[in-house]
């Protein structure tokens, strides 16, 4: 299993635009094949930070999602013009 966790700081002005493209990325990359659970929160402390919490069958699985049209179109628009700063990315495999 593949698991990536990322955080996305958010420019304030940008907020809601950036929900609801981040409500739809996930509510589409959970229909993903090879996706086990795909859930963006907000933090509870920074109300302007996104945290992903995503889970795939394998690594193929997450190379596929990176392909679909909605997390190009989400890279497109939300990751270039609505950060505030570095989105930080980790992805590691784990057994069971």
């Amino acid at each position: 299993m593949q698991i990536v966790y990322a955080t996305l700081p958010i420019e304030p002005s940008h907020r809601d635009e950036a929900l609801e493209a981040t409500r739809v990325i996930a509510e589409k990359s959970r229909q993903e094949p090879g996706v086990i659970d795909y859930r963006a929160n907000v933090d509870v402390e920074d109300a302007n930070l996104l945290r992903f919490i995503e889970q795939y069958e394998d690594a193929a699985a997450v190379e596929a999602h990176l392909e679909t049209e909605h997390y190009l179109q989400y890279e497109d628009t939300v990751i270039p013009d609505m950060l505030s700063g570095e989105p930080e990315i980790v992805q590691f495999e784990t057994t069971g």
